[in-house]
């Protein structure tokens, strides 16, 4: 007994010496990220990168080492620095030939980011269809909810838990008669009021082919989408932006990602290969460009394109090290999961 209690003693010190010794050192350690804030220019043709020397120097510069100040920085990225322009009297009519006004800027400029972490969490399977064409301003949650299974669509009441058949029925048929087949294998949407407008949800069936299913006037709207031969998608994310030109975007087992237009145009992003699920990405476009920044194990790589046909423009990449010290850990930001790791 004396030896079994002397043994689990000794285990679960180098247990605690193996979780407590990393967890310290990358505390006190931590640094702010090297990655210098990047966007392209198109009014430069070039990367501007923001960077903090020390705790009272910023530098903002091209690639070519040229170095700006923060009011020639707001002339080369007008559009997002678009307020303070506006507010400095000079705003311009036109930006690269094209003509520009504050309003439109801010309909047409958007940011999006996603991470593994949001992508390796539990799911809860059931998801609320907002009403799509309510005539009200403000968007409201319904009082159902509902799931997808091996047969059909069932909705149920949240008040007392019941299904509501009726209502189920005429999503299911809906889905059958554009070809949809049951189970879904995955489903995609934003599930919250707190938007402008509601575009429902990305579906793959059970043979991978992409829907898009949203609530009008009560009735389900369903549209099949025509997927490019050999296309398998893996994972889904409805946009919904301001201007309402995107529905979604697309990222396919080779790792393609794929810009859905609203009007069911796939248009490919001229990208390197991209796993939502091991790397992060953050987009922040306007009318004419695209800046999108990859993050991964060893770097943060930025790509601007072309916001009418996602062409690449330019890229440049700043090499990072993001591996864990050696180690026991419970948790991890690359998903949402409490559970021990054991990192060599």
């Amino acid at each position: 007994m004396k030896r079994f209690s002397t043994i689990f003693l000794v285990a679960t010190v180098v247990v605690l010496l193996l979780w407590q010794i990393p967890w310290w050192t990358n505390f006190l350690t931590a640094r702010t990220s090297k990655v210098p804030f990047t966007l392209y220019s198109s009014v430069l043709g070039d990367f501007i990168s923001t960077e903090r020397i020390d705790e009272k120097s910023i530098v903002r510069h091209d690639r070519a080492g040229n170095v700006f100040t923060q009011e020639e920085v707001d002339s080369l990225l007008p559009f997002f620095h678009m307020r303070q322009l506006v507010a400095d009297g000079r705003f311009p009519e036109q930006v690269c030939g094209v003509d520009v006004t504050p309003h439109e800027v801010q309909r047409t400029s958007f940011s999006f980011r996603i991470s593994p972490s949001d992508i390796n969490a539990p799911a809860a399977g059931l998801y609320p269809l907002l009403e799509s064409m309510s005539g009200r301003v403000d968007l409201a949650m319904p009082d159902d909810v509902f799931r997808i299974t091996g047969s059909g669509v069932e909705f149920i009441r949240m008040d007392d838990n019941a299904i509501d058949a009726g209502k189920s029925r005429n999503f299911t048929d809906a889905l059958l008669r554009k070809g949809f087949r049951f189970p879904a294998r995955s489903v995609a949407g934003n599930p919250t009021a707190r938007k402008e407008y509601d575009e429902g949800y990305l579906l793959t069936d059970a043979d991978g082919r992409l829907f898009h299913l949203k609530q009008q006037c009560g009735r389900p709207y369903v549209r099949a989408i025509e997927l490019p031969e050999g296309c398998d998608i893996r994972h889904m994310f409805v946009t919904e932006f301001r201007d309402r030109s995107l529905l979604g975007f697309l990222v396919d087992a080779e790792g393609r990602f794929i810009v859905l237009r609203r009007s069911y145009e796939l248009v490919p992003a001229q990208l390197p290969p991209f796993d939502p699920a091991t790397e992060g990405m953050t987009i922040i476009g306007n009318m004419l460009d695209w800046t999108v920044c990859t993050r991964t194990a060893s770097a943060d790589r930025y790509t601007a394109l072309r916001a009418d046909d996602m062409t690449a423009i330019d890229s440049v990449e700043f090499p990072v090290d993001r591996r864990p010290m050696p180690g026991l850990y419970f948790t991890s930001p690359d998903d949402k999961f409490v559970r021990p790791r054991l990192i060599f």
